[in-house]
């Protein structure tokens, strides 16, 4: 690694990043005279939209992850590297890994995006966001920490804030995880504690928006609000958070500041780009967006370097209206085989393909059981139909067949059953239980359920 190619040797692509652009490039340069590295800094292929499945307990990490060296065996012309790349030369044409250096001809940089706390960072340790497996497992572990701290928290005060949830931004992500959040109170986790009732549980969905899922046709939004609702989930919207601390978050409304009291914030308001995108902008004298993105001309490359592509969430890529098209799986897949289509004509000698056109197949945010909304070009529903369209799409689009078994096949059994397999809690490092006192029970007066008889204090560090 880093010594030059031989004189014969075959074009070299490189990819940075096994996402949907980055794997759908790759795919697309099977038949091409190149060969192809590429690089990540995880050894597998993330289905993104499921994530949030993950992250409450319905999938488990293995049914959204596909090995990338799996999925690429068959293609001859690419090799996977796992590596993290942590710097651009774009005078030299090589990319800077932790470990070495790897020279390009081409390169593809598909490095996604991370969660942004718009200035404060610190917000993360109290309030996860959901980009990662890594992420998801950090989640699932406050959600069901939260509920068996709750059955051993004499205080109501004290439970009360246990039994809080708190979603912060209201995109598909957020609504997607706050419907999840209500079935599991409502439904899963129904009479499996005895000093209360998860079903009491408060649910909140913040935005400072007007309305939720704002990219979404303002019927639709109702729509959806109205399926939360029936949930138990109290919508707030045209609210700005302030400030967000491990026992809960203040709130900036019409009417002033509010505190919320909530052992479990979680973050679904915004994404910005990969670091790698701020270096590679400085390498090359573009400026990045407001939201960390890298603008690029209608063939996908940096302006001044037709050797280089940006596809997939962290490229600038204006949309009609002029306004940059979301960071959504077809986006990327699109953009990652265009990219392809561009590098074959060029060692062709053929000329450039017309500009990049996306091609728009709609959007869809599944609520809960029987509950979506899907706005696909004129056509804006919800309901079952909108559900069972959602659920058929996003199985579709997983990567491998055994995936799209597995994931059916779970999907079922949470449908019949209302349980959710991936709901233990692991490595408990981070969320500790000192009690003082033995931790003797009695029945509760008033309500027939059974509450701890000393006080157990509950710390989360």
């Amino acid at each position: 690694m880093g010594k030059p190619a031989p004189q014969n040797s075959p074009h070299h692509v490189v990819i940075i990043g096994g996402g949907f652009g980055g794997l759908y490039a790759a795919r697309a340069l099977s038949k091409a005279p190149v060969r192809v590295t590429l690089v990540d800094r995880r050894n597998f292929h993330l289905f993104q939209p499921l994530l949030y499945q993950v992250a409450t307990g319905i999938l488990g990490p293995g049914e959204i992850t596909a090995p990338l060296r799996h999925i690429l065996r068959k293609q001859k012309n690419v090799t996977v590297l796992l590596g993290e790349v942590v710097d651009v030369d774009p005078a030299a044409r090589r990319i800077i890994l932790a470990d070495g250096i790897l020279e390009y001809d081409t390169l593809i940089v598909a490095a996604g995006m991370k969660n942004h706390y718009y200035g404060h960072d610190d917000w993360e340790q109290a309030a996860p966001g959901l980009k990662s497996i890594e992420d998801s497992g950090w989640i699932r572990q406050k959600i069901f920490f939260a509920f068996e701290v709750a059955e051993r928290e004499p205080d109501p005060e004290k439970r009360k804030a246990w039994l809080t949830f708190v979603v912060v931004g209201s995109g598909p992500t957020g609504v997607e995880l706050t419907g999840m959040l209500a079935e599991i109170a409502k439904d899963t986790l129904k009479e499996n504690f005895r000093s209360f009732r998860p079903e009491d549980s408060e649910i909140l969905i913040i935005d400072a928006a007007d309305r939720i899922l704002p990219s979404f046709p303002s019927e639709l939004s109702g729509k959806a609000k109205k399926s939360l609702e029936e949930l138990g989930v109290r919508v707030r919207t045209g609210m700005k958070v302030t400030a967000i601390d491990e026992t809960g978050l203040t709130l900036l409304g019409p009417e002033g500041e509010e505190r919320i009291s909530s052992r479990t914030v979680l973050w679904a308001a915004g994404v910005s780009g990969s670091p790698l995108g701020a270096r590679l902008t400085e390498k090359t004298g573009v400026t990045l967006d407001r939201m960390g993105r890298i603008p690029v001309g209608p063939d996908l490359t940096v302006p001044g370097h037709p050797e280089i592509f940006v596809i997939g969430d962290l490229a600038h890529i204006p949309g009609k209206g002029g306004n940059p098209l979301p960071g959504l799986a077809p986006v990327a897949t699109q953009g990652g085989r265009y990219a392809a289509r561009v590098i074959s004509n060029r060692l062709r000698g053929e000329g450039a393909p017309a500009p990049f056109s996306y091609f728009d197949k709609g959007t869809m945010a599944v609520i809960g059981r029987h509950a979506a909304v899907a706005d696909i070009g004129p056509f804006h529903f919800g309901g079952i139909v909108a559900w069972l369209m959602w659920l058929f799409i996003h199985l579709m689009l997983l990567v491998n067949f055994e995936s799209r078994l597995v994931v059916f096949i779970r999907w079922a059994f949470s449908y019949f059953t209302y349980s959710r397999g991936s709901r233990v809690l692991l490595a408990l490092g981070t969320m500790q239980l000192p009690v003082t006192g033995a931790a003797s029970c009695e029945p509760q007066p008033g309500n027939g359920r059974e509450k701890s008889k000393h006080a157990m204090r509950t710390e989360e560090k």
